[in-house]
């Protein structure tokens, strides 16, 4: 049974995606004619997750436990809870509407004609670690830093400097030393999926945002130059979007804001068990809009994977070992399908990786979401190299830069393991 079959079966409304045609994207705002025709076939419900998160008091917070760097709840800082929250709303950025919709909003919709594609809106899980401990920086620079040959990128003058990475996780420590000036801007979604107004310094929800920020243009030590940041120049576009609430509106609420920033690369470590393509149309639109979107894998081991990291039009990462191996609890998977048949594409570094912790230095963690933030990292440092490459070129030379890992079967590995400065070469070959 698909999402919204099940939804509409168990409440009566379903929470769908309504992705716009090419053509009627262009130039609407919320406010438009076209966006008020769509709004009329939502509706809301008191049975709704939305109805539900309101009555409880909107607490914004999944939990109690909080990391070091995190304020307290939204409802308590910001605003009294709503009484009531729009049916749908309009993301312009990414050409989206989202909301709640009972069977005849749902004909109503697919017979639409600018409408492109109604799917359904399961619910994103952060990928977490499977190891996870205090550490310090005894390198000068990590082990996957050097697994990548990034400082051979770094000897050539790049660093990432003029591209934005979204980086979509449970927020960001803006007072770590290494985090400080690497944020070009922040945002907290809340649990209904609505932008969070914040002048203050930037935080994070758990630690799991701040390791991932750290990997992918964490800013070399002030004092020791150590680095643990694959792209220490890049800038990251930070939203807090997990865990708890509505993922999935919080999730494209973030995507849009990141667009809107200017954001080239997309860092998630989110996602949802097995195949399902509800979010696949989002995941297409991104690519269209200039947006690469670098996804984990997943942490469940051989013959599983995660959505959206399973597509075939992200560029899904596995998890590699110091000594060239895949993890065990690696996802991987092989599909029916011609194009990209093997789940990960690739493998990035990702066991006991030191990246940063929330309130001052630094932690060790294990999981593609480690991997997957210095996959983002290298895709940075290629776009600067050559700011006219398209995604799909710096994917491909990111692809054509992998050596497979010896002794490990490719349907555990994709391609291998990339290296910097053969992407570089390739993606400056005529």
């Amino acid at each position: 049974m698909s999402t919204i079959s099940s939804d509409l079966k168990t409440t009566g409304v379903a929470e769908v995606i309504v992705v716009l045609d090419d053509h009627s994207q262009r130039g609407i705002a919320a406010g438009s004619k076209v966006v008020s025709s769509l709004r009329k076939h939502f509706a809301g419900s008191e049975l709704s997750q939305e109805s539900a998160i309101i009555e409880d008091g909107f607490v914004a917070a999944a939990s109690a436990a909080r990391a070091p760097s995190a304020p307290p709840p939204v409802a308590a800082r910001h605003r009294e809870a709503p009484s009531s929250a729009p049916a749908m709303r309009y993301f312009p950025n990414l050409g989206i509407a989202y909301g709640l919709v009972d069977r005849e909003g749902l004909a109503a919709l697919r017979a639409e004609p600018r409408v492109s594609t109604v799917s359904g809106a399961p619910q994103l899980r952060l990928i977490r670690p499977t190891k996870k401990t205090k550490a310090s920086l005894t390198r000068r620079v990590t082990w996957g830093i050097d697994a990548l040959g990034v400082p051979k990128l770094w000897e050539a003058g790049l660093s990432g400097k003029g591209v934005v990475v979204a980086h979509l996780d449970t927020g960001v420590d803006g007072k770590h030393a290494t985090l400080s000036s690497a944020i070009a801007a922040f945002v907290e979604v809340d649990r209904l999926g609505f932008l969070v107004e914040s002048s203050g310094v930037a935080f994070d929800t758990d630690d799991h945002g701040t390791h991932t920020a750290g990997t992918i243009a964490g800013r070399p030590q002030p004092r020791t130059k150590k680095h643990i940041g694959v792209a220490p120049g890049a800038k990251l576009a930070s939203a807090v979007v997990i865990e708890g609430g509505q993922t999935i509106a919080r999730v494209l609420a973030g995507m849009d804001w990141a667009l809107g920033n200017g954001a080239r690369v997309l860092s998630m470590s989110l996602g949802f068990p097995g195949y399902v393509e509800d979010f696949l149309p989002v995941t297409r639109l991104l690519r269209r809009k200039g947006m690469l979107p670098v996804i984990a894998a997943g942490n469940e081991g051989p013959g599983t994977s995660r959505s959206p990291g399973n597509y075939a039009e992200a560029l899904s990462v596995g998890w590699s070992n110091r000594n060239e191996t895949v993890d065990p609890e690696s996802s991987s998977q092989r599909f029916r399908r011609s194009r990209q048949p093997v789940v990960p594409d690739l493998v990035g570094p990702g066991g006991d990786i030191v990246s940063a912790r929330p309130g001052g230095g630094f932690q060790l963690m294990s999981g593609t979401s480690m991997a997957t933030p210095h996959i983002a990292g290298l895709a940075a440092l290629l776009m600067e190299a050559k700011p006219e490459a398209t995604i799909t070129q710096i994917e491909r030379a990111i692809f054509a830069s992998c050596e497979p890992l010896d002794g490990v079967p490719s349907n555990r590995q994709g391609r291998g393991l990339p290296h910097g400065p053969q992407a570089l070469a390739y993606l400056n070959s005529p």
